[in-house]
């Protein structure tokens, strides 16, 4: 068997290609060279790593990617570069790349910026165990796994009324993301209630971060 013509890789349940991702980010003016690669530094943990070289910062490469694909497929590291380490024989040498440094999240932190940010963020600190969760960060690169997934979905369905599935917290693993999708999920159900029940529920968003 001479193996698969593409690249694809396999992360979170999604079949993702490396290929695709790094011409994203090469079509940043920033970024002169980049390659994608799945990292497993603690077992089990999988996730996408991007190796950059050029002066784009990882925000920026990140609001970038996000422009033209899903959540899932952006990297939860970005690692700078002078250049790629390469093998005798011209590939990318990956033994050679470093491993991202962990403080890289804090560093990246955004606060929540809308009530259903907030109490998502507040859901997913009490879940994972950590002091504060930001608008941009992962919920797997904070520590995030099946088992919590589902206590996860308990909480957010205690809150919200709503039964988000498993495969959402993989296609949507940032608090900005998910809380986008809480609140279009609340408004259609919102559209199909009675005016003076709608009125209610419309009342408990705002209030809902305070």
């Amino acid at each position: 068997f001479v193996g698969r013509v593409d690249e694809q890789v396999k992360v979170r349940g999604f079949r993702i290609e490396p290929g695709e991702i790094e011409a994203v980010l090469c079509a940043h003016e920033g970024v002169s060279e980049a390659r994608v690669i799945v990292r497993e530094d603690e077992p089990g943990e999988q996730r996408l790593v991007a190796y950059v070289v050029g002066e784009a910062d990882a925000d920026a490469m990140r609001e970038h990617l996000r422009r033209s694909l899903p959540e899932y497929m952006v990297p939860a590291a970005f690692v700078a570069l002078e250049q790629l380490p390469l093998t005798p024989n011209g590939k990318l040498d990956v033994r050679a790349l470093p491993a991202p440094e962990l403080g890289a999240a804090e560093e990246r932190y955004v606060a929540p910026r809308t009530p259903v940010e907030e109490v998502l963020a507040e859901i997913w600190a009490g879940v994972l165990g950590v002091e504060r969760v930001g608008a941009h960060d992962d919920f797997f690169e904070l520590g995030g796994h099946s088992l919590l997934i589902m206590r996860l979905l308990a909480e957010i369905q205690a809150v919200f009324g709503l039964g988000l599935s498993i495969r959402t917290v993989f296609s949507m693993p940032t608090v900005e993301a998910m809380a986008l999708e809480v609140e279009r999920l609340v408004y259609e159900d919102i559209a199909a209630m009675p005016e003076v029940q709608a009125e209610q529920l419309v009342e408990l968003i705002p209030a809902a971060g305070e």
